[in-house]
This record gives structure tokens, sequence and C-alpha cells, in this order.
């Protein structure tokens, strides 16, 4: 197979060549799948019997000719605070372009097709372990309705890679209606070819920010329509208690997209100092800190635009940003509350629950649990839910549920009403690392049946599956083990 019928070239070429350089993929040896997202490839109007050989090879990085012919992208980038001149698609291959059914359009990119103009020292390569991860959270962010990148396939290998140690290659095929990034804007800012920045930035209004062409300046409207999408984005994060762990401007998408799993994590028990990656050892993108990083990261990409903005303006958009994340963030976890209409005190209400929760309680099961909570004062509190704090915070939570339901009486609300509410707000399931990790290690083993299992139950977080009841227990001891790496 040369090419797939309905993938066309990206419109990303119709740029200047400034932005891209063409180059062939580095096949890997005997390809395998290691797992298929039909029903996304079905949303794709990809054909189930399209899933072939010739398929694995394409989506493999090995077939013998692309058509349209891949591509990688420059851009650069600050990375725990310091600015790298020049970063671009290190291991991703941009390799055309689909619409769906809705004429929306999907670019597709293969993840660990080897190196690239961009790789700088890196063979290209990425693992299988990572590429499970990136499957994985990448269906479980859109089960959850969080923005982010998908992901259709895996093609793994038994050539080496190696990375802390020799592990086995794999090419994950992930899409989005664009890859696009902070860091491009910022690579032709900083190396002052200012003069590609309009063609740029008229890409994305014309077909991702159409409403932004009829403001005084589109350009400066595109920049406070960015700041928002990631304002809404870093608040569906906390939301969730999802931690991205390599926050840098480079993997941040000028769509509000979550992009770029590496050594991300779901809280367990909640910590708002929460740190995924074991190489952040200063906590720069601890979980608390997200909010304030994807700020700084604007102001970052807000730079860039200055060739095309008064400073006045884009610092306004800026300071725009705390406000709209707050709405956003109690928007959030009021419906996670099961709260319908909005009061003064709720921050307090919500501050003070995580502070109850403070390294006491796992984050994800005390929601869902707390839908369970009757409305009258004396009423009993759920066993699933006093079952998960030790004897010295029952105190506690019995005061802060005292709260709780004076602030539901002050609404009138009714239990099932807001029990359906609550729990299509708060899900059952989450990628837990410790879930990850038992899939990569039966995968290394050779048997990738729970990736799919896992997939398929992310797909409905919210909905119970008691064939998944597995998958919503209470952590094992040796999770909090689990260590995280910028390889992962």
């Amino acid at each position: 197979m040369s090419h797939i019928p309905f993938l066309k070239p990206a419109a990303f070429t119709g740029l200047s060549e400034a932005f891209y350089r063409y180059i062939a993929p580095d096949p890997l040896n005997r390809p395998y799948w290691v797992d298929k997202n039909i029903p996304l490839g079905e949303q794709l109007g990809f054909p189930a019997d399209n899933w072939d050989e010739g398929m694995l090879h394409y989506l493999g990085g090995s077939a013998a000719h692309y058509d349209p012919a891949p591509f990688a992208t420059v851009y650069s980038g600050h990375q725990f605070g310091g600015y790298t001149p020049q970063l671009g698609d290190g291991r991703a291959l941009l390799i055309g372009e689909s619409q769906d059914a809705e004429g929306k359009g999907w670019e597709w990119q293969l993840k660990g097709a080897g190196k690239t103009p961009f790789s700088r020292f890196a063979d290209g390569r990425a693992v299988l372990r990572s590429s499970i991860r990136e499957y994985l959270c990448s269906e479980a962010m859109h089960g959850l309705g969080i923005p982010t990148t998908r992901a259709l396939a895996i093609v793994g290998s038994d050539d080496a890679v190696y990375r802390e140690q020799q592990e086995t290659a794999a090419v994950v095929t992930r899409i989005a209606p664009s890859f696009i990034r902070f860091g491009h804007f910022e690579y032709f800012y900083h190396t002052g070819q200012h003069q590609y920045l309009a063609p740029l930035a008229d890409f994305l209004i014309e077909r991702h920010y159409p409403e932004c062409k009829q403001a005084e300046n589109p350009y400066l409207a595109l920049f406070d329509a960015i700041c928002e999408r990631s304002a809404r984005l870093v608040a569906d994060w906390q939301a969730v208690g999802f931690t991205h762990g390599v926050l840098n401007t480079d993997n941040m998408s000028v769509l509000g997209l979550t992009i770029d799993y590496g050594p991300f994590g779901f809280m367990d028990t909640f910590d708002r100092r929460y740190v995924p990656n074991h190489s952040d050892t200063g906590g720069r993108y601890a979980y608390n800190e997200q909010p304030y990083i994807v700020q700084w990261n604007l102001s970052r990409a807000g730079s860039a635009f200055l060739p095309l903005c008064d400073k006045e303006g884009l610092v306004a958009a800026l300071d725009r940003f705390p406000e709209q994340y707050r709405q956003a963030y109690l928007k959030n976890m009021r419906a996670k509350l099961g709260l319908s209409e909005a009061k003064e005190n709720d921050s307090e209400l919500i501050a003070d629950l995580l502070e109850l929760l403070q390294g006491r309680a796992d984050f994800t099961l005390f929601f869902r649990y707390l839908s369970e909570v009757g409305n009258v004062h004396d009423d009993p509190l759920p066993q699933r839910l006093t079952g998960l704090f030790a004897e010295d915070a029952q105190r506690p939570l019995q005061l802060w549920i005292g709260r709780y339901r004076q602030r539901l009486r002050a609404e009138n609300s009714g239990h099932e009403a807001r029990r359906e509410r609550m729990n299509a707000a708060n899900p059952l399931y989450v990628l837990r690392n410790y879930l990850a990790e038992q899939a990569i290690r039966l995968a290394q083993a050779g048997d990738y049946r729970e990736i799919e299992r896992l997939r398929e139950c992310l797909s409905e977080p919210f909905t119970e599956q008691p064939r998944f009841a597995d998958f919503a227990e209470v952590p094992p001891e040796w999770a909090s083990e689990i260590c995280l790496s910028c390889s992962s």
C-alpha cells in the first residue's frame, strides 16, 4: 500500500517550506499490531476491512512509498522555564489529512517513525511503554470530554530502542485538527523570521478560529481565544486530578488540546503538590502549579505575537486569564458537587474540601461516592465514602458534609436528580498509572489484551461497567512507587 485513498495532503503544506521538511519514515522490522482503535476509525470513515497488512506497514512507517509525502514541522519552546532555540517534530511525521462525515479535517501523524531533521541527538523512535501510555490517555481524555489529540493505532516491532534500558519500538498513529503549538510561533519570532508569523496566524484563523475574522485586529482576537481555550483546558485537568508532567510551551496546543502525553498522571490520593515526573525535582509542573504555568506559557506565546499586535492588547488578554480560569474551574467543581446554582461562598466550600482530602482520600472515588450522600442532616454516610478515610479524618469529614448538606438545601436540590448530575460529571474510571503499568507489563510479555480492555472501558468513564470492576478499585500499595520520566 502506497496511500490511504481518503488521505489527502495536509493543508499545512500550503504554507512556506520554512515551516516543515519532507522526510521518509524509518521502516520498522517485522511490524505487528499492538492495538487498533476501530471505533475511532469508523468515525473517520475508515472501513473495517482496511485494517490489513498494507495498513499495518503504512501506519508503522514501513510502507515502500508514501503519498502524500510525510513531513516534520519546526518549532522551538521554553522547557522548564528556559528557552530552547530549535525543537520541532523530532520523532513525528505528518502523513496527510482526512475529512470525517461532518466535514471536519483531521491531520494524521506517525509518532516514533524515525529521525527527522529536528531530532537533534535523538533516534526518532518511541518505545512500546510510552506509546501505550499516549494511546490510552488520548482516548481516556476524550472519554472524559476533555479536548485532546486522539490515537488510532499502535504498531509494534521487536527492534531495540535504548532509553534507561533496552526496550522495543512502537509507532502511534495520532490525529488532531491541528498539531500547531505555541512553539511554532516562538520559533519564527525568536529567529527574527517575523514575516512568517502572519501567514501562520492567518492559517489558524481560516481553519480553526473563523470568528476572529470580524475583529478589529484578528490576530489579537486569535491570541485572546487561545488564552480562553487554554484556561478552560487547565480547569478541566484540575477537575479530574490530571497532571501533564511536562508543561513546556512546545507541549501546548494553540487549539487548547491536551497534547504530548509523557510522564502524566491522574492522582490517586489527593495531593495538591502531586508531581508525576521524577525529573521535575523542583515541582515546577506540580498539579497545583498548572494554572500558573499555563498563563506563563501564554505570556511566552504572547511575546511572539508582538509583531502582529499592540503590547497593551496582549497584556490585557493575559490579564483576563485568571478570571477565565477561575470561572471555568468553579463551573467544573460545582458540577462535581452536584450544585446547579452559583453561590458566593462556593469557593470556600471547595477549598475546604480539598484541604480535607489532602493526603487522605482517593480523589476520583471520593467525588463518585459523594453522590450517594443524602440531603437529610442526620442520615448516615455511605460506607464506601467513609471507608476512604482513616479514623482520625472521620470527624473533619462529618463536619464538611454538614456544610455541604446545608448548601444543597439552600437550592432545594433533590437527591436522585443530583446523583444523576454528579455521576455524569464524576468519572468512575480514569487511567491511573498502575492500570497503565499493568497493561504495559503484559504487553512487554506479548499480551496486548489489557490495552483494549482499558481503551474500551475509558471510552465511557462515567458509566458503571461491571465487567471492568477491577478498574474502579482503590489502587494497591505498589501504585505509589511508580516513577515516571520524560521517556515515559
